[in-house]
């Protein structure tokens, strides 16, 4: 599957973006789909992740504020980030995998995007 990642931008503490990523080849309803983000000089982190079946999942630090979401028929997965402050500040990065041997285990994701920018001002 390709996957295309946009919508960054910037964006002032304590506002909103939301993200989006195209997916085109195989059957878009079978994946996980995944969002990451890799600030400067930091490693890749996971951010969250939805199954086929919708079930969600985020890591600690975006908890409450971010939400993810898939529409099939739009072979589409959404971020939808608020209340955003400066330490979010990354290139995230939209993925899929088939199977997943952990939640936000990066090497389980076989797919990527090309990753978006999005900078929070304080």
């Amino acid at each position: 599957v390709q996957l295309q990642a946009f919508g960054g931008g910037l964006v002032q503490a304590g506002g909103s973006l939301r993200l989006s990523c195209a997916a085109s080849g195989r059957s878009f309803s079978g994946y996980i789909m995944g969002w990451f983000r890799q600030a400067p000089g930091k490693e890749r982190e996971f951010v969250a992740a939805i199954s086929w079946s919708g079930n969600t999942y985020y890591s600690d630090s975006v908890k409450g504020r971010f939400t993810i979401s898939r529409d099939n028929a739009k072979n589409t997965v959404y971020l939808q980030m608020n209340s955003l402050k400066p330490e979010d500040t990354a290139v995230y990065y939209c993925a899929a995998t088939t199977t997943l041997s952990a939640v936000g285990r990066a090497a389980d994701f076989g797919s990527w995007g090309q990753g978006t920018l999005v900078t929070v001002s304080s």
